[in-house]
């Protein structure tokens, strides 16, 4: 097992490079035998789709910078991660039937949002669409009819619980060195603006939220739920070896 606390990032890039070889052994879904895919899902799967692509340039720029070459590299292997989940919903939407889209308003509103300051905004706006897709995912998996859709947004739904504790360690990082009001600060507000992320989604997203079986008001509570436990691990007021656990709340 990865001691990622005491090793640092080392034991992170190695727990990426060794998902990446698991991933190349096993291989893609069976994309072949189609998917039946509800319409409010369709257009549901198309705007995450758009979110989950992209180069993550700004982001490796800062991680260069932060000057951690470890780190670096797991945001390298990160973003690669995420560059696949764009490539696997691509594929199940066209196993629908469906393509994917140029773009959307949600998408642009965090990318500027993240690439307005260092590092530190950029992993906090970030960690809001990544605790929004912990859920979303979720309920893809546990609600879907299809099989091939509730496959990819299983594998999808793994890596994520995955990248949420990496982005908590380091963030509870680059917090460490504030005064403890300004880290609760810090926290309450990206908790603030969480809640407003998973109450747009949960409207934006209605229809297909109410295809899987998910209510928009479950949706948000169960978002808002999340937050606390990797609130207070961002901050340092909760153990740091519950990271894993907080993200499958």
């Amino acid at each position: 097992m990865l001691n990622k606390e005491s090793e640092g990032y080392e034991a992170w890039v190695r727990d990426f490079e060794a998902e990446r070889e698991r991933r190349a052994a096993t291989g893609d879904p069976e994309w072949e035998r189609g998917a039946a895919l509800d319409p409010a899902l369709v257009r549901s799967l198309q705007r995450f789709q758009v979110g989950e692509d992209g180069d993550g340039s700004a982001l490796i720029g800062k991680a260069d910078r932060a000057g951690d070459p470890h780190y670096a590299r797991a945001v390298r292997l990160f973003v690669a991660e995420e560059q696949n989940h764009a490539r696997m919903l691509a594929l199940l939407l066209a196993a629908g039937g469906a393509a994917t889209l140029e773009g959307h308003w949600s998408d642009a509103v965090f990318v500027r949002l993240r690439r307005l300051l260092g590092l530190r905004v950029e992993l906090l706006v970030l960690m809001v669409a990544e605790v929004v897709a912990l859920r979303y995912y979720r309920a893809v998996r546990d609600g879907a009819p299809d099989p091939l859709t509730a496959e990819v947004a299983g594998r999808i739904l793994a890596d994520e619980e995955r990248h949420v504790p990496f982005h908590c360690r380091r963030l509870r990082e680059a917090l460490a060195p504030l005064p403890a009001p300004a880290r609760r600060a810090a926290t309450l507000a990206w908790q603030g603006l969480l809640a407003g992320a998973g109450a747009v989604v949960a409207v934006d997203h209605g229809p297909a939220l109410r295809h899987l079986a998910v209510t928009r008001r479950a949706f948000t509570r169960d978002v808002l739920r999340s937050s606390g436990p990797l609130a207070g691990t961002i901050r340092g007021a909760g153990p740091a070896a519950g990271l894993r656990e907080a993200a499958r709340v």
